[in-house]
């Protein structure tokens, strides 16, 4: 098994964490937040950085709550915030 070396923050040249943080994105006046997603961290700033494979899974899943939010949109719901879990 290969291990891969860990990387440095390349604004402060510190070791960044492996550990979950939040993703936000926001688009069009949609809000979203995906919590406890594992990222290599910077200690000092929280500055996250994803791997490719979460990267995917991330624009899959942004992709479908911003289609579903604008439908709701459409419609004019008075539903105005949503929290899903998935476990």
């Amino acid at each position: 098994m290969t291990t891969k070396p860990i990387p440095i923050c390349g604004k402060h040249k510190v070791l960044k964490e492996w550990r979950p943080t939040t993703f936000e994105y926001s688009d069009e006046g949609i809000s979203i937040r995906v919590p406890n997603v594992y990222a290599w961290v910077c200690p000092r700033d929280g500055e996250a950085s994803f791997t490719p494979e979460i990267v995917d899974e991330l624009i899959d899943t942004v992709n479908e709550l911003i289609k579903t939010a604008k439908r709701a949109r459409e419609r004019r719901s008075v539903l105005t915030e949503y929290i899903v879990s998935v476990a």
